[in-house]
């Protein structure tokens, strides 16, 4: 009578059973012995690093675009010349808002100024901005949107002077708030006396701070109005340039070659994306080297893996033999041994991916960690959790752990039932 072989249902619960018992403690209690732990944990941490760190990688990404675009708009236009002045802006903005991609569209001064406290001695450095008072030039700037104290410096203001709007950080270093005066002292427009050139200089009142949340803004820029500007420039009706927005921040790229191509020279227009460039390819490449590295992690975790699996095959040799005299064949004997391995790297990846996920959510909410806004542009730690992101870790630490048990599994099933057996 010829025996009916197993089936293949029935084979997939021994080898799971085998491979439970092997990865157990030696009392048989059900509970994974220490060694099969300290591989669980080492995949565990190091999937539970690579997710954090990834995420915080990824929300400075999100977190500097979704700033430097609430600060700046998303293209500019500037006319090449010896100055950096253009008369015909009125042209220039039509054009722009005949696009059907352009969504707003206003004409800009931008100029490098000091910045003096009357009857004291401390002077700061400023970029100063002029605006019109129009709901267009704010669709632009939105600047109007991160205020913090104050109002917006087109109105009249108590002294009669012309307003200012100064960052939060920029204020505080001056000692300065709405009401008090400050004033501007700028080169562009200067004039030559018998005594020497003179700078432009006038007395402003602040109206109000903003706070963007990007270190570089608050404690550089200040926004006046357009004709204040071009009257303390001695600029006359002439502009910096022309900002606009697009309907998608990601698409002013081409949106803009085509304005400069319909403009032509001597106009050139710059986007977001071209302007900060250094900078996001400089965190792209950092994100990409953070991974690589603590991938590494994952990778000599999974040397846990390996000398977890060699320990089981040296202490199990002889119920190996006895397994193949029973009539398991060498691929069952491998079977079993990679199952060990896969589970290990399936329950170390688990237990990684809930404490990563736990951990970003944590820091995205309470925000317990603070950076120095100088150093890194944002003052929080950010977090931008991505299931791309976590999907790609999961993946590449399930791979390195199936490969990990490879090595250990065909040694184990190397073995022929009677060497198997009489080995001491």
């Amino acid at each position: 009578m010829v025996s009916t072989p197993p089936s293949s249902h029935g084979n997939r619960r021994l080898y799971g059973y085998i491979a439970r018992r092997y990865l157990s403690s030696r009392r048989g209690r059900g509970f994974l012995s220490l060694i099969t732990w300290i591989a669980i944990g080492g995949v565990a941490v190091g999937v539970m690093a690579l997710i954090v760190v990834i995420a915080v990688m990824s929300g400075l990404q999100t977190d500097l675009r979704e700033k430097i675009l609430g600060a700046n708009s998303h293209g500019m236009v500037l006319e090449l010349g010896e100055t950096v002045r253009m008369e015909a802006w009125q042209s220039v903005l039509d054009r722009l808002l005949e696009d059907e991609d352009v969504v707003a569209a206003a004409p800009f001064i931008y100029t490098e100024v000091g910045l003096n406290v009357p009857g004291g001695s401390y002077s700061e450095g400023a970029v100063l901005r002029g605006i019109l008072d129009d709901s267009i030039a704010l669709a632009v700037t939105e600047i109007d949107e991160h205020l913090v104290s104050g109002q917006m410096p087109f109105g009249e203001t108590e002294s009669g002077r012309p307003g200012i709007l100064l960052g939060a950080s920029l204020a505080d270093r001056l000692g300065l708030f709405p009401g008090r005066q400050v004033t501007l002292v700028s080169f562009q427009g200067a004039e030559l006396t018998p005594t020497g050139i003179q700078p432009q200089m006038r007395l402003y009142e602040v109206t109000g701070l903003f706070e963007t949340g990007l270190y570089q803004y608050d404690t550089k820029f200040a926004y006046v109005d357009l004709g204040s500007a071009q009257s303390l420039l001695k600029m006359g009706t002439t502009v910096t340039g022309v900002e606009f927005n697009v309907r998608d921040p990601w698409n002013s790229g081409e949106v803009s070659d085509r304005i400069e191509a319909d403009l032509g020279f001597p106009y050139r227009v710059d986007d977001w994306q071209k302007q900060n460039a250094s900078l996001f390819s400089a965190l792209k490449l950092e994100k990409f080297a953070m991974g690589v590295i603590l991938l590494l992690i994952v990778l000599v975790a999974s040397f846990n893996i390996v000398s977890t699996l060699i320990m089981v095959v040296t202490d199990k040799i002889r119920e190996i033999g006895i397994l193949r005299a029973m009539g398991l064949t060498a691929k069952d004997i491998t079977r079993i041994f990679v199952l060990q391995g896969v589970v290990i790297g399936f329950i170390g990846t688990a237990l990684g991916t809930s404490l990563g996920i736990i951990l970003s959510l944590l820091l995205k909410r309470y925000k317990f960690i603070t950076l120095p806004g100088d150093v890194y542009f944002v003052d929080k730690l950010p977090v931008d959790l991505n299931l791309p992101d976590v999907l790609t870790i999961v993946v590449a630490s399930l791979v390195i752990s199936f490969i990990a048990t490879l090595y250990p599994a065909r040694r184990a099933a190397e073995y022929t039932p009677v060497e198997a057996i009489r080995h001491e």
